[in-house]
């Protein structure tokens, strides 16, 4: 079968079904579950009959069941390496990416003789850790805790595909539970959306991703930044940094939990959208 009549049939199926997205999520079927790139797409390649079917199937479940593409196929893409992602875990965000860029500067500046060492709390699929030690490998010494064993033995799968050595460990840990070193940097993607906010979502989102990587019980969503900022300045050698991705006009409520628990240095990203993205402290 011709690909660019794959392309159309496949973008035909997920239209009718509504999908917002359904012109990149084509793409994304035809990429992640059989290498197709746009360029394949232009010059119009052979694909054979039965591999074409499969991925028409793949459209016809997502338009049917409404699940996230990414866990049907069982692969997202994330800073240019594809990961292993389940219902288990959450779907990384391109949100994500400026947190990863804001810990890579960190680690540049540190620029010590020791292995930076690095603590990433609720790694869910690993991408953080696996992330940062495949850009600075032996450098860096990464450990990734999460509350779910379901979520960290996707997160070994995944080092498993980039990793050679144990740059990147995985822990089991309620936040600080089962911490007993101290880090250089503490990072962290937390649950920060009030369960308040369910009904403002996409209903994939709600019914599918796990509500332990999503949700919070509190009214602002800050729960576990004002317990990680109070906990983790056990755990931070003198000097290190903490980071956290943000949720929308969060900043201030978090920009407040460091300055009341004697962190330094605050910092600010804001992201392409506008929004305050992402928040660092020095202790």
């Amino acid at each position: 079968m011709k690909i660019i009549n794959l392309f159309k049939e496949i973008k035909n199926i997920l239209n009718e079904a509504q999908i917002e997205e359904f012109e990149a999520e084509a793409k994304l079927i035809l990429r992640l579950s059989a290498g197709i790139t746009t360029e394949d797409i232009a010059l119009d390649k052979e694909l054979e009959e039965d591999n074409a079917k499969e991925l028409i199937l793949l459209a016809r479940k997502r338009a049917e069941t409404k699940a996230p593409i990414q866990y049907i196929i069982g692969k997202c893409e994330f800073m240019n390496l594809v990961f292993n992602v389940n219902e288990n875990t959450l779907i990384p965000r391109d949100e994500t990416e400026l947190l990863v860029l804001e810990a890579e500067k960190i680690i540049e500046k540190l620029n010590t003789q020791e292995k930076t060492k690095i603590l990433d709390i609720g790694t869910g699929t690993g991408i953080i850790p696996i992330v940062l030690a495949h850009k600075f490998q032996k450098k860096v010494e990464i450990l990734g805790v999460d509350i779910s064993t379901k979520a960290l033995t996707t997160a070994i799968e995944n080092a498993q595909k980039y990793l050679e050595s144990n740059i990147a460990i995985f822990r089991k840990s309620d936040l600080f539970s089962n911490i007993k070193e101290k880090f250089d940097i503490i990072i962290s993607n937390p649950p920060y959306i009030p369960k308040k906010m369910k009904s403002e979502m996409q209903s994939e989102v709600v019914m599918f991703e796990p509500e332990t990587a999503l949700f919070t019980n509190d009214d602002k969503g800050i729960e576990f930044y004002e317990k990680i900022i109070t906990e983790g300045k056990n755990y931070l050698k003198k000097g290190g940094f903490m980071l956290f991705e943000l949720g929308i006009n969060q900043s201030k409520d978090v920009e407040e939990l460091f300055k009341m628990n004697g962190y330094k240095n605050i910092e600010i990203t804001i992201d392409l959208a506008g929004i305050a993205r992402v928040i660092q402290a020095q202790i």
